[in-house]
């Protein structure tokens, strides 16, 4: 797996949708906040269908496409739900062993989403098929991938100007892997 490649492909079309980008990354954020954050995982799923298409057919991102994918509302809602029961146990009992389960969980899951909205697999599959693609080749890279993709998303997410521009790059740049490797 070339990851200069990956990279370079998520900044060619950064830069050159970097307007359109920025407004659905605004909605994104403006449906997750006044929503108390219960459609963050529905929105964020559409978020990844409006990239996925601007990479796959050069479609460019609508502020409505993050409203697009509410057929996931219950499954992603009752996974986040679940994942984020375990993972506070975890913390609660010895802090080590949430961030061993969210660490898991979020290399194993890497490619879920992109898998939804792409292949329309329902949640289960989905997640089987995620844990195929991290686990069957290239363990090393797809380790590397999760690092610079839960980096980019964590330092975007320090401020809103840094989410604003490091979240859609860091969604390119995971869904230019995923299709790659699907």
């Amino acid at each position: 797996m070339d990851i200069q490649y990956h990279v370079e492909i998520a900044w060619q079309l950064f830069l050159s949708n970097i307007k359109s980008l920025v407004i659905n990354t605004l909605v994104l954020a403006g449906a997750s906040i006044l929503s108390l954050g219960i459609l963050v995982p529905v929105c964020f799923a559409g978020y990844t269908d409006s990239l996925y298409r601007l990479m796959k057919t050069g479609r460019e991102p609508k502020a409505q496409d993050i409203f697009l994918q509410m057929r996931l509302f219950i499954p992603l809602l009752i996974f986040s739900l679940v994942i984020l029961v375990i993972t506070g146990i975890g913390f609660t009992l010895i802090v080590i062993p949430g961030f061993i389960f969210a660490a898991i969980v979020g290399y194993t899951c890497l490619y879920m989403v992109p898998v939804m909205v792409d292949l329309e697999y329902g949640l289960v599959d989905a997640v089987k098929k995620s844990i195929a693609m991290v686990t069957q080749s290239q363990v090393t890279e797809h380790v590397i991938v999760f690092i610079i993709f839960y980096a980019l998303t964590t330092v975007g997410g320090s401020s809103f100007f840094g989410f604003l521009l490091l979240q859609p790059f860091a969604t390119l740049f995971l869904l230019s892997v995923y299709d790659k490797n699907k």
